[in-house]
């Protein structure tokens, strides 16, 4: 019964945290793709690099920034509910960067930085030479609230800076609003808003719903 309880309040904190965070609709069509039925609308983006450098929220001192390889990509998989379906290591084997940054050591966010063309449910994106894509951001939920992400958002850009990469290009779900506000603070700019149906894992169809 203890047990069952648990189970409950587990259930009902993680309900209400949805909504407080504005992921209710996210919440509502992740629970119909599971069904078979996941329609996608999503922004295609642009970064800007000419932003204010965001400050974490925080001692500073005690975050670094690092490339993770395959000792915290594997410390990842193990340690971060939802993300098995994720090929994060096959990622890093095919050349794509993982930067994050520890505090103390311990990994408290992380991003990949891809830099090839790529396929994104059956849609392609091309990436010039002179381009990147980031995506896959995660931040440990004890170190949530702290600016972390946009801040890894610019060191990145910085990172790159030297390696001719002049444009970096992301895609956001259109209701995870968490996610819009912290790019919009980036000046991340919206290019084009799609539509992706996947129909019981069969059948695919892309859509371009606007140009911006």
């Amino acid at each position: 019964m203890e047990k069952r309880d648990k189970g409950i309040r587990y259930k009902i904190k993680w309900f209400l945290n949805i909504i407080k965070n504005g992921l209710f609709l996210h919440g509502i069509r992740n629970t119909f793709a599971k069904i078979g039925l996941d329609f996608m609308p999503y922004y295609w983006e642009l970064g800007s690099i000419n932003i204010e450098p965001p400050q974490i929220r925080d001692d500073n001192s005690k975050y670094e920034l690092s490339v993770f390889g395959v000792k915290e990509i594997t410390y990842i998989k193990n340690n971060v509910i939802g993300i098995d379906h994720k090929d994060l290591m096959s990622d890093l084997n095919n050349g794509s960067t993982c930067l994050g940054i520890k505090y103390n050591g311990e990994i408290a966010i992380y991003s990949f930085i891809k830099h090839q063309t790529f396929l994104f449910r059956d849609r392609e994106f091309i990436i010039n030479p002179t381009e990147s894509y980031v995506h896959n951001t995660y931040t440990f939920e004890n170190y949530r609230g702290r600016n972390l992400a946009p801040y890894l958002r610019y060191q990145s850009y910085q990172y790159f800076k030297d390696k001719g990469i002049t444009k970096y290009y992301s895609i956001s779900e259109y209701f995870n609003k968490p996610t819009l506000r912290y790019k919009r603070k980036l000046n991340v700019k919206p290019l084009k808003l799609y539509l992706s149906v996947i129909l019981f894992k069969k059948w695919s169809f892309n859509f371009t719903l606007k140009t911006y």
